[in-house]
């Protein structure tokens, strides 16, 4: 967990909170928010990680950013529905069997406490890895859970006064844009333009943004069907989060509605595991198929338009 670079002057060497000044930070971030609290909240809270400075978190990923020229950033965003586990301390046996392979943090079998983070502080960590990579020009992946509208304003208020003009059909044709060729040209000069702020990466919002398993309804997503937006927004999907881990052939309404909505050049697929092997091939190849036949395309065109799609998002390939 992340704090503000000002704190009450509590931390130890390392710039890290700990004992009751750790508590009153878990206090201040995570809801509910309680008059007093019981041993086993302060027990919960002190079972956290020690907080420390976002500022060092930042420093670290611009400087693997900068090591890693194709390196992305994230899955970064909000979630309104994760509650904190409860500690280990209290769960001997369930500490005995615990996977040391997995990575630290997980449920693993513990139950869920009432406290979640604010979605203030969220947005606050979110709105700064957003601007990271925005200097930085790299794309990023997009996690909101419970929280479509949020994540929109978050990321709207970053790109604030460098929307792209949007001329009417009227004011197209006053400037005389509305005949074929004068189309080809700004189609032209707009593509010149795009190609100049790939050179000049650093923006204040990222270049290229992925709604990662896009989970909001079709009435959310058209939002970032503004031809104003500066950002290529691109939306992936997975069966294991899309359609509930669905392995057979039926398609739900809902997601086929979505996959349609989605314009060809922004859809992107994913597997979304945490392991690799013949599982995440399996899964990709059914996402895959699923589209393809929503979208009437062949398998093979389906696969190219695909890592197309991919490739426009991860290295800004137009």
């Amino acid at each position: 967990m992340y704090m503000d670079d000002e704190t009450d002057g509590s931390s130890n060497r390392q710039g890290t909170l700990a004992g009751d000044a750790k508590i009153r930070h878990y206090q201040s971030v995570l809801q509910p928010s309680r008059p007093s609290f019981s041993n086993e909240d302060r027990q919960t809270f002190l079972s956290l990680p020690d907080p420390t400075p976002f500022s060092a978190f930042l420093a670290t990923t611009r400087d693997h950013l900068t090591r890693h020229p194709y390196a992305l950033v994230g899955e970064i965003g909000l979630d309104r529905s994760f509650r904190i586990p409860e500690p280990w301390t209290g769960n001997p046996e369930l500490w005995s069997k615990r996977d040391s392979n997995l990575t630290p943090g997980g449920r693993e079998g513990r139950r869920l406490t009432p406290f979640r983070c604010s979605p203030s502080h969220q947005k606050k960590i979110f709105r700064l890895q957003l601007q990271l990579a925005g200097e930085m020009g790299r794309a990023v992946s997009v996690h909101g859970v419970q929280a479509h509208g949020l994540v929109l304003e978050t990321m709207a208020e970053l790109w604030e006064g460098c929307e792209k003009e949007v001329l009417s059909k009227r004011e197209r044709k006053k400037r005389g844009q509305d005949h074929p060729a004068a189309e080809a040209a700004l189609e032209a000069d707009e593509d010149t333009r795009s190609e100049n702020k790939e050179v000049d990466k650093s923006t204040p919002y990222p270049p290229r943004i992925c709604l990662h398993s896009y989970s909001g309804n079709v009435s959310n997503f058209k939002q970032y069907l503004n031809p104003a937006i500066p950002a290529r927004i691109f939306a992936s999907f997975s069966t294991a989060i899309n359609l509930g881990d669905a392995m057979d052939e039926e398609t739900p309404a809902s997601f086929e509605k979505m996959i349609k909505t989605v314009p060809d050049h922004m859809v992107l697929v994913e597997s979304d595991l945490h392991t690799a092997g013949e599982e995440i091939d399996r899964r990709l190849e059914d996402i895959i198929c699923r589209i393809c036949k929503i979208k009437g395309w062949s398998l093979n065109d389906g696969v190219e338009r695909l890592g197309k799609n991919w490739r426009a998002f991860a290295f800004g390939d137009m």
